[in-house]
């Protein structure tokens, strides 16, 4: 089952895996239910461009990979399926993400997940120096340094999965 806002004081999954990496990081616990990116910016103290976004995408039947992009941006479909070497791919389903991750829709990361998965990262987030991510728990996030990011993911791919407009966001 995962963990909701009742279970935040806990410590987050994502958070518990970043220190067993050897990651610093910060855990931010929001005082209410957020409703959009921008909130979660403003009271993150940081631009939506410092959000990261984990998206998940179905490959294949039983397949999946994981886009990490900068808060506003959006996957450019084409861009994503060439990278891929796909002609067809879909978002997975709240169900599949739970399913995959252990994680709900708004609480996802590249950490702490029960099997490993293909882990994109949009250059679009290479551009903050400092990024929160999803904790595993809803209304909890981590705060962690691009850098130390980049490190925790290892041989993570990098590309622009943006479209054509890639540069700083």
């Amino acid at each position: 089952m995962p963990e909701d806002a009742d279970d935040r004081q806990e410590t987050p999954p994502v958070a518990a895996a970043l220190a067993a990496l050897g990651i610093p990081h910060q855990v931010f616990r929001h005082v209410g239910p957020l409703h959009s990116l921008e909130q979660a910016a403003r009271e993150r103290n940081q631009a939506p461009e410092q959000v990261v976004r984990s998206i998940l995408f179905r490959t294949g039947e039983g397949r999946y990979a994981m886009v990490l992009v900068a808060g506003p941006r959006q996957i450019s479909w084409p861009a994503l399926r060439r990278f891929l070497g796909q002609s067809r791919l879909t978002m997975a389903s709240p169900e599949e993400v739970l399913a995959v991750t252990g994680y709900a829709i708004g609480a996802v990361a590249p950490f702490g997940l029960p099997a490993p998965i293909p882990i994109l990262l949009d250059e679009s987030v290479l551009a903050q120096t400092e990024v929160s991510l999803g904790s595993g728990v809803r209304g909890v996030a981590v705060i962690l340094y691009t850098a130390d990011l980049r490190r925790a993911l290892g041989e993570a791919p990098v590309g622009c999965f943006t479209g054509d407009d890639c540069g700083p966001a």
